[in-house]
């Protein structure tokens, strides 16, 4: 008989926070209070009421002294808004998931898009959501939403947004994702299910497919809860859902070999540790009555010698030390520095409680009945039969550089050390190689000498393969006008060399601005990561031609965009000449000040007045498109009506 645990089962990511952020609140002294049960679990709630955490059912109820906690599931805008006004501290613990749906249906009505949300209607989550936007359907079935769609009362041309509760299951989004394709031209869907929801419910899926009976602990008012029961029960005809493990009974696990556990995204992990324990001694009290004594006495007086390589299955993690049932008299341990090859790996981050894992055996105490264990070091021992499969398969792997020396770098890949020559570091010579330290870097495995405990790899050959491929992706797509974002790897005198993902192209000098340049250095530097088109190429001589501004980046443009005549502006004198002056609006554009509208009196010549680079208040008042050019004045400022001037 075997108990089976889903990895995804307990708190997810959103409720892991906000129950955090209550705890810290807590702690730190504040007067506490949750909007609503911080998340749907009777007992984290009672815990946290222990704490001194009171719920208030109204926003009216907040006092300025309370430090107010918004649950995970959210609240409409019109409740934060009245919370706000109560002067509490308001801590938003909305699921960042769920408040990305707050925006998008909020920016939808913007738009003049109606938004659909496919959930159920009382679900505090999708209230909270309804509650971003002035008007919504909500729909829970794929039914409900044909039946409105086919009503009479949208159209098929109707701007329509669909978003769904994070909660909902892959099928029922799937199938009412279908059917608004169907019904409406002019839609715009987004998938806000939460993948570990989604991870969550495939897992209970699988589970329940495979064993006999399942166990899924949560609150009963949860809808997550529910609806994992609702999918492990279309694959398994003994479902039990159960709020904590004193409602277990062991007759209903009569004459089953095969039990599978989950929870949903509200329960704690201590109520699901009971479940387990719980579960596990119902079964196994089954088991040894149907296991044979014999075998049973030749598996407690099973030897065990340093170098052996077992079995186990993880039954605690300790401040310490991890404890392994090795199914003998020994008591199995693993002190914490040798679980894994990363010193900054916690043990609770790879192993669970009933995770069964193949340990080297370190050292044997037949006295005090004990066995060190070491996962570490098996681990390693695999990791050098890695090493060889990697160099015959030519296997691209992940490392982080750790140091810098004479000869190149060194690289740790899963605890090993992989000496990386200059020569293939992917760093010009003269580089800064130390620059490189901490960095994760994908490489390939090119010799590996066990006997020396000696492993060589090459940066350069995965770039070169990486280069390779996308130099031929860009060859096949491109055309004129394509753009690209790409990074400036070298100047000229006479312009810029892009590299647009593995092939560089030329920005000649002309094509990097509007105004006049002296050096494209007064433009862009090595390293500057830019927006570029194809003006033209050569794919025989593999050759490109890119420009890099636009028409949106045209000066005359922009001016045409914002002044108008009229407008009084500040400029700036940039030349004097006899008949006048001429006054930078923007950077490139400029326009004259004829000697009569300098002064509102007659003067010799301009520079009577003005002086180059003297900032001046001047009206447009005439501007020729056509020729581009701009008339503008300081007499008709000067000659201003005072009540036009205030």
């Amino acid at each position: 008989m075997s108990v089976k645990l889903a990895k995804s089962a307990g708190f997810c990511f959103g409720v892991s926070r906000a129950v955090e952020l209550v705890e810290q609140a807590a702690q730190a002294g504040k007067q506490v209070a949750t909007l609503g049960p911080i998340i749907h679990n009777r007992h984290v709630v009672e815990k946290f009421q222990s704490m001194g955490v009171r719920v208030i059912e109204s926003p009216e109820e907040a006092t300025p002294e309370d430090t107010v906690i918004i649950r995970s599931h959210g609240v409409t805008k019109a409740v934060y808004d009245r919370l706000v006004a109560t002067g509490a501290e308001v801590i938003d613990a909305t699921c960042p998931f769920v408040k990305r749906i707050h925006g998008i249906v909020s920016r939808a009505e913007e738009e003049g898009k109606l938004p659909v949300i496919i959930g159920t209607p009382t679900h505090p989550e999708v209230v909270g959501i309804a509650g971003w936007c002035g008007d919504c359907r909500v729909f829970e079935s794929p039914e409900a939403l044909e039946n409105w769609a086919n009503s009479g009362e949208i159209n098929a041309n109707s701007a329509i947004c669909i978003v769904s509760q994070t909660t909902s299951t892959e099928s029922l989004w799937k199938k009412c994702g279908e059917i608004a394709k169907k019904q409406f031209t002019n839609l715009k869907i987004f998938d806000t299910i939460c993948r570990a929801t989604e991870y969550r419910q495939s897992e209970a899926a699988q589970l329940s497919a495979d064993s006999q009976a399942m166990v899924v602990v949560g609150d009963l008012k949860s809808s997550n809860t529910g609806r994992l029961a609702m999918i492990c029960r279309e694959h398994c005809d003994k479902v039990f859902l159960v709020d904590n493990a004193a409602e277990l009974k062991p007759e209903d696990f009569r004459g089953v070999t095969d039990v599978g556990i989950t929870a949903g995204a509200s329960t704690p992990a201590w109520i699901i540790k009971e479940v387990n324990k719980t579960m596990s001694e119902i079964i196994n009290v089954e088991a040894v009555q149907e296991e044979n004594f014999a075998e049973l006495l030749e598996q407690s007086i099973k030897t065990l010698n340093t170098g052996d390589k077992v079995i186990g299955t993880v039954t605690g993690i300790g401040n310490t030390e991890v404890q392994v049932d090795l199914g003998t008299k020994h008591a199995g341990y693993i002190p914490y520095d040798e679980v894994s090859t990363d010193p900054s790996v916690k043990p609770e981050d790879i192993l669970k409680v009933g995770d069964e894992i193949e340990v080297f055996v370190v050292r044997v105490n037949d006295q005090e009945g004990t066995v060190q264990l070491s996962k570490k070091k098996l681990d390693g021992l695999k990791v050098w039969d890695d090493m060889a499969n990697y160099v015959e398969e030519k296997t691209t792997i992940e490392g982080v550089i750790t140091e810098e020396n004479k000869g190149g770098l060194v690289c740790n890949v899963k605890g090993i050390r992989v000496f990386i020559p200059a020569s293939q570091s992917g760093v010009a010579k003269g580089g800064d190689m130390a620059g490189m330290v901490g960095k994760t870097v994908q490489l390939k495995v090119t010799e590996v000498n066990r006997a020396r405990r000696r492993v060589i790899g090459s940066i350069r050959a995965v770039s070169s393969e990486s280069r390779k491929a996308a130099q031929e992706k860009i060859w096949a797509e491109i055309e004129n006008g394509k753009k690209y974002h790409g990074t400036v790897k070298s100047l000229t005198s006479y312009g810029a060399f892009v590299d647009i993902g593995g092939v560089d192209g030329m920005v000649h000098v002309s094509e990097l601005s509007w105004n006049r340049i002296k050096t494209p250095a007064d433009v862009v530097k090595v390293g500057d990561e830019i927006d570029v088109y194809v003006i033209s190429f050569d794919a025989e001589k593999r050759k490109i031609s890119l420009g890099y501004k636009t028409t949106e980046m045209n000066p005359w443009n922009q001016f045409m965009t914002n002044y108008q005549v009229g407008d009084v502006v500040d400029a700036k004198v940039v030349k004097l000449m006899t008949f006048g002056a001429f006054a930078e609006i923007l950077p490139g554009v400029d326009g004259l000040i004829h000697i009569s509208q300098i002064a509102d009196r007659r003067i010799g010549k301009p520079e009577d007045v003005l002086a180059e680079g003297q900032e001046v208040q001047v009206k447009i008042t005439d501007v020729d498109a056509e020729n581009k050019r701009i008339s503008l004045s300081i007499r008709a400022l000067l000659e201003q009506p005072a009540e036009d001037a205030e």
